[in-house]
């Protein structure tokens, strides 16, 4: 039933999807600089000249992907301490379930009367 509603959900996805693609095919620029900020000689002599010609579906899906991928870095860099702290409690657990294996050591008997027979 549950894989059911996610098809479900995916095609509503991708018809959505379809349907602004199809709504936004004309042609966007994007400029680096305003038309109004600086002479365009200027602005081709420091480089800073550059459009970007491309469908505006395009466009939005490019910016929506790079937000997405921003989101994630930020967040992976933000638990970085919380990854680096599991780290070190799961070394410490096994050196202690290490520590308690020496000491004593799990019972290696199949039946479990006998290894309750032992404890006493």
């Amino acid at each position: 039933m549950l894989r059911f509603i996610k098809y479900i959900v995916l095609f509503v996805i991708a018809v959505a999807l379809i349907v602004v693609a199809m709504a936004n095919r004309g042609p966007m620029t994007l400029r680096l600089l305003p038309e109004g900020l600086m002479s365009a000689e200027r602005a081709e002599a420091l480089g800073l000249a550059m459009t970007l010609t491309m469908p505006g579906f395009l466009m939005v899906l490019c910016i929506f992907f790079t937000g997405l991928l921003f989101g994630f870095i930020w967040e992976w860099l933000r638990e970085a301490k919380h990854r680096s702290t599991a780290k070190v409690e799961r070394r410490e657990r096994e050196r202690l379930e290490k520590e308690v294996n020496k000491v004593a050591p799990p019972a290696k008997t199949g039946d479990d009367v006998l290894a309750i027979l032992d404890g006493r």
